[in-house]
């Protein structure tokens, strides 16, 4: 069997002619990832495996795709999740770990104790919000909610509590993830503009952005907690939309994360010293929530003396580093040098879009100067700045290896999954169906 052919294959829109029953077995593998994971609690890794191998039969048997065709889709996926997206994603958790592993995010930590003001509204503005928007930024994927969790803990919250404020923080600056990571793959798979789709992103979010640290106020402490530091609230809440916006507009998705989040933290931290919340009692009210648990911050343990100015220099200098290198890229347009179009064998102008009448192009860009470079480059500094050994670093990134094993083959998976979704037709099958149902409307 030869994987090049020759002619150009054109999707069918309705290939059991009946455009609700080929929209329900487009959404087949969707639906089995979805029972898989959500009913059978299944691993993300084998419930997308699942649904890749029941869309690559769907597409054979009912959308008649040539075998050539399914697997170079597929395969271009797998190489557009393994470069940038997974660059990207191994790098940002790289310099997390190196901050680890030579004990500068514990200064950070022991930096947040001090700067929260000992109260829990404000630890959990400057923690769960601009510290987890920052790793966010930088790291994506679980990292934001684990480490916040457990940074929140550490300073008295309940676990369970600390679980609950660390995810409701995340729902801003997750949808610029991990470097763009999810503005980048969007991108890559729809084939859309990326500045495009950064600026549309860039002017939707900031508002939740904005109301965030209020709502977690209210969270943690409930009204009486948000009129006693609404302040604080509207600082952080305001200079992290405002910075998302301008970076997610002017600059592109890569920094919208990493700088806003800096900008929060600079803006809350100078105005904590100029400001303190009203009222004596400084502890997280004593309110049902879902369960009815109660909300309650213990004492913390005792800690060390206060961090000295060259340690909070430490602490803040890999983040720096990462926000300057982020910018200068960016400012710079290194992202595109070097850029490398490669045609995908047989797929590139081989499939015809029913719906839209034209070729469908498959042209990898190829960038080696990419964000995973360029965050890279800042992990390099960071080690150099810091004197950190060859062997240190080398280990933290062999450990950075091992941790995204699973977590990248899935992601590789699932891409490779949009792809073959979007060269067989079955993405434009679905989207045919929700246009005439939306047909009546338009009128």
């Amino acid at each position: 069997m030869t994987l090049v052919t020759t002619a150009i294959w054109p999707q069918p829109l309705d290939p059991l002619h009946s455009s609700v029953l080929s929209a329900l077995v487009a959404a087949l593998p969707l639906i089995l990832i979805l029972v898989l994971m959500g009913g059978l609690r299944k691993s993300g890794l084998f419930a997308s495996a699942c649904g890749l191998g029941a869309a690559g039969l769907l597409a054979m048997l009912i959308w008649h795709m040539p075998f050539a065709l399914l697997l170079w889709s597929t395969a271009y996926g797998f190489i557009y999740a393994l470069w940038p997206v997974l660059w990207i994603v191994f790098s940002g958790l790289w310099l997390y770990n190196l901050t680890q592993d030579t004990g500068k995010f514990e200064l950070l930590r022991r930096w947040m104790e001090e700067n929260a003001s000992g109260d829990a509204c404000i630890q959990a503005i400057l923690v769960a919000f601009c510290f987890g928007a920052l790793l966010e930024g930088s790291a994506g994927f679980g990292a934001p909610v684990a480490v916040t969790a457990c940074l929140l803990v550490g300073l008295g919250f309940e676990p369970r509590r600390a679980v609950i404020v660390a995810l409701i923080a995340n729902t801003a600056p997750v949808a610029f993830g991990g470097l763009g990571i999810p503005i980048v793959a969007l991108a890559g798979v729809t084939g859309l503009d990326l500045s495009r789709l950064s600026a549309m992103v860039g002017r939707q979010v900031p508002f939740l952005s904005f109301i965030l640290p209020a709502y977690l106020v209210w969270v943690v402490a409930g009204g009486k907690g948000l009129r006693r530091t609404w302040p604080a609230a509207l600082v952080a809440g305001s200079t992290f939309a405002l910075a998302q916006f301008l970076v997610s507009n002017l600059w592109g998705p890569y920094a919208a994360d990493v700088v806003a989040a800096s900008a929060s933290i600079a803006a809350s931290v100078a105005f904590l010293r100029v400001w303190t919340p009203g009222g004596a009692d400084r502890r997280a009210e004593r309110r049902p929530l879902g369960d009815g648990s109660p909300v309650s911050v213990a004492a913390p343990d005792p800690r060390p003396g206060a961090l000295s100015s060259r340690q909070a220099f430490a602490a803040w200098l890999p983040w720096v580093t990462l926000s300057a290198v982020m910018i200068l890229w960016s400012y710079l347009k290194l992202l595109q040098k070097g850029q490398v179009a490669i045609p995908i064998p047989s797929l590139h102008n081989g499939v015809f879009i029913t719906l839209y009448q034209k070729p469908y192009s498959a042209l990898y860009s190829f960038q080696p100067l990419g964000a995973g470079t360029a965050v890279f480059v800042a992990i390099v500094l960071t080690a150099l700045c810091f004197g950190v050994r060859g062997q240190v670093f080398l280990r933290s990134g062999s450990k950075t290896l091992r941790q995204l094993r699973l977590p990248g083959l899935t992601v590789m998976v699932i891409v490779g999954l949009a792809y073959l979704y979007n060269y067989s037709g079955m993405a434009y099958t679905l989207g045919g169906l929700r246009l005439g149902l939306a047909q009546p409307f338009l009128w």
